[in-house]
């Protein structure tokens, strides 16, 4: 996927790609170094550089990201004496050591912008300022260690650290958030850069969805590059996905849409991907001021804003800001008269004519659909995934040879070294006839307490409850009504991670697993018994893991008429069609519980569509309007904070696919089906007062007549025309995409005129006035809305 997700970045405007460096990845071994396929590292910077792209390399090599353990390799944790990210001599070494090597392979590939490579900016560590007044006097040894060490690895190009006020010369100091005009760098010799603007927020199993609109985005941009900013970089302009068992947190989802520009799948979001096209294109036309002098600000009012960047060979640009949250103005600027939307900003590259307002959009919105695919050929087209399923159990409790036995209760990344996400606690306890039990099958009551992220609790192999932490607190305490026997009794108590801790300081000391108490309450006379110091069998992983069974080639798997459904701890095995086309493709898992998915033996990550998200929060639309937060825009409440599990089209063969489940806590595979994304409709809606195209910048001074808006569609995908418009209204339509509707206000010539401008083209553009409709209500400001579809 990389040329193809470079180059829609490269049309969308971008210059630079930045990427972090995952230690986990590439070192997962001590000394065994991983650089093939989706880890070559080489290739990836050799593909940006070949589109005409530059390369910010962020090393770290810690990197937070939402990535486990924060991007390091577990095998660091086990190091004697170690301690994390402070002035710790074994974790000095160790981060030397693999940042050398990072910087001798670009070295030696001639990568480097000072070698005549794309690479023109590197960083080392990431966001430690925001939490290293918890390391004391260690952390500033530790961070000017830090940067000598990077810069005597003498790459002829700048490093940065972000979010690191302190950070030593030469240094540059980066702001990461989702605002950063207001930032200065603690030097006037150093440029004012912008490494992560937050474009939406990551999701977590368990939540809803985060947004953030386009025209916020597009405001925080054009007010840093109106107060002096020099470099801006989103985060993220591609999230994609995390695939296997990457994702941190925990909780973090599988999806990394992260709401950006290019989505999940690889397709343009808009009009996010397309009116920030228009933002950057905006701002270049100001390149030759911008790069020339610094801005001079002046007051137009209340939050009202001038700046303008005016050097002595003539050129000049302006930013016109309105930072109130519901107030539009009307503003005068140089003698001329402009009309500021509240919290926006208008630029205008010769400081007379606006090229962009950041919240006009002219970018027409696309409005994608998933659609439900058949994909055995062989069968009933409705059959789906009904049929051809084949399975294995997977055994309650201890049944791999290499299990253990110790005295009291362990913590789980300390034995599992994060090999599995699986760790079993086991232990037999005999229950007497004289013991203080109400009678023979009476019930009594499991206390487990876990430092997460969830449980499942088997009595005598039976399923007898689970628990589950949050993204908030992983924490897990359940109390789990049990029947016993008398005589012997079974206790298997599955403990899982869902991503390892990524963010914090000292986060890697954060463990998990069932740490206790671990007792049994509720028995005749009010008596508690604690078994947490009792002795415990221990098994890390599942025995399907060891047998291979995501690749799905083992002889273990069974069929039969009676597919197990419902049931907990369940490997499951189908074959499928590749649907056909080229649209991308996801899994949709309804009907399922939680637990990992593998096709054609290649991890697309763990699924949890039981997971709902809370029913409050979310609401119907978002106003652009004021500072934003991560819980500020959400939707799907109430529903699965994932359900559609993104397959790459290159994992898959045209047909005799292998689908691996593994099930944890019970489902039923043959609801699921494949689901293929393509585009439902086009939207635009453009007013009489918002700027020209920023492709037509100029036009009226070549032409001296004055051209007016114009509202533009174009069908996403090649060998597509627009088929039909499924609504046109100039005047003052209501509703906004795919809801809009006619007001009293409104032309009737309207649809003839857009059908007659677009059907059977691949593309068209309207001039939004009344000369082009007529004027069906003198004295109101009027708008063009239209909903197209393409085939």
């Amino acid at each position: 996927m990389w040329p193809d997700l470079i180059q829609k970045s490269k049309d969308g405007g971008l210059d630079v790609i930045e990427t972090y460096v995952f230690w986990n990845l590439h070192e997962p071994v001590r000394r065994q170094y991983d650089f093939k396929g989706r880890n070559d590292l080489v290739k990836f910077v050799k593909t940006v550089a070949e589109a005409g792209l530059y390369v910010h390399l962020r090393i770290g090599p810690y990197v937070c990201a939402e990535w486990n353990y924060g991007g390091f390799p577990l095998w660091l944790h086990f190091i004697p004496g170690i301690q994390f990210r402070t002035d710790n001599g074994p974790f000095k070494e160790e981060m030397q050591i693999f940042t050398a090597k990072i910087v001798d392979m670009m070295k030696k590939e001639n990568l480097y912008a000072s070698q005549g490579g794309p690479i023109i900016l590197s960083q080392i560590e990431n966001e430690y300022g925001n939490i290293d007044s918890a390391y004391g006097s260690a952390a500033k040894s530790y961070i000017q260690w830090a940067a000598s060490m990077a810069t005597s690895l003498d790459t002829g190009v700048p490093w940065v650290m972000c979010q690191q006020a302190d950070a030593p010369d030469p240094m540059i100091n980066t702001c990461n958030g989702f605002y950063c005009d207001q930032f200065t760098p603690n030097s006037v010799k150093k440029p004012k850069m912008w490494t992560e603007n937050w474009t939406g927020w990551f999701l977590s199993f368990g939540g809803a969805a985060p947004y953030r609109p386009v025209e916020d985005i597009a405001f925080a941009v054009a007010r840093f590059f109106q107060l002096g900013g020099t470099f801006q970089n989103y985060y993220m302009y591609h999230g994609g996905t995390n695939f296997g068992r990457t994702t941190g947190g925990p909780f973090i989802a599988t999806s990394y849409d992260y709401d950006a520009p290019i989505d999940e799948y690889g397709l343009l979001r808009q009009p996010k991907w397309g009116h920030l096209k228009d933002l950057h294109k905006a701002i270049k036309l100001c390149e030759a001021a911008l790069i020339a002098t610094d801005p001079t600000i002046t007051s137009l009012g209340t939050n009202l804003e001038a700046s303008v960047y005016k050097t002595g060979t003539g050129s000049c640009a302006a930013f016109l800001a309105n930072v109130r949250t519901n107030s539009d103005a009307t503003v005068n600027f140089s003698g001329n008269s402009y009309h500021l939307p509240a919290w926006s900003v208008s630029i205008l590259p010769d400081c007379k004519n606006v090229a962009l307002n950041t919240a006009q959009i002219n970018s027409m919105a696309v409005m994608p659909r998933f659609m439900q695919q058949s994909l055995k050929n062989d069968i009933d087209s409705s059959d789906g995934f009904q049929s051809g399923w084949s399975w294995v159990d997977e055994p309650v409790g201890i049944s791999k040879n290499n299990a253990f036995t110790k005295l009291g209760l362990l913590e789980q990344i300390n034995v599992t070294a994060d090999k599995s996400d699986y760790l079993w606690y086991s232990l037999s306890t005999e229950i007497q006839g004289d013991e203080p039990f109400l009678e023979d099958g009476s019930q009594t009551v499991l206390h487990v307490e876990s430092l997460g992220h969830a449980l499942h609790a088997f009595i005598n192999g039976k399923l007898a409850g689970s628990g589950t932490g949050n993204s908030g607190n992983a924490k897990v305490t359940e109390d789990i009504p049990v029947t016993l026997i008398h005589g012997k009794n079974t206790i298997d108590l599955l403990s899982l991670t869902v991503g390892l801790q990524n963010y914090g300081a000292f986060y890697d000391k954060q463990g998990a697993g069932i740490t206790g108490p671990v007792k049994l309450k509720g028995l005749a006379n009010g008596t508690t018994v604690d078994l947490s110091s009792q002795q415990w069998t221990y098994q890390v992983g599942l025995q399907g893991e060891e047998l291979g069974l995501p690749s799905g080639s083992s002889s273990k798997w069974v069929s039969g008429s009676t597919l197990p459904k419902k049931q907990p701890l369940i490997w499951y095995k189908t074959t499928f069609d590749a649907p056909a086309g080229n649209d991308p493709v996801a899994l949709h898992f309804i009907g399922m519980g939680k637990g990992e998915a593998w096709v054609n033996g290649q991890s697309i990550g763990r699924y949890w569509p039981a997971y709902v998200s809370s029913n409050s929060g979310c609401t119907s639309s978002c106003d652009y309007r004021g500072p934003y937060n991560s819980n500020k825009c959400l939707k799907n409440c109430g529903k699965p904070s994932q359900q559609l599990y993104h397959v790459p089209r290159s994992w898959l063969k045209p047909s005799g696919n292998t689908l691996v489940l593994f099930e944890e806590i019970g489902g039923d595979p043959t609801q699921i089906s494949f689901a293929t994304k393509q585009v439902e409709s086009l939207c635009s809606r453009v007013s009489e007062y918002h700027p020209l195209p920023v492709d037509m910048w100029g036009s009226d001074l070549t032409t001296g007549r004055k051209s007016s808006p114009m509202l533009s569609l174009e069908c996403p995908f090649p060998n597509q025309v627009i088929s039909s418009i499924k609504f046109a209204s100039f005047g003052t339509p209501h509703g906004t995409c795919g809801s809009f509707s006619h007001s009293k206000c409104s032309s009737r010539m309207a649809l003839s005129i857009v059908q007659e401008a677009c059907i059977g083209s691949k593309s068209c553009s309207i001039g939004v006035s009344i000369d082009t409709f007529g004027d069906p209500c003198r004295g109101i400001a009027k708008s063009l809305a239209v909903e197209a579809s393409c085939t």
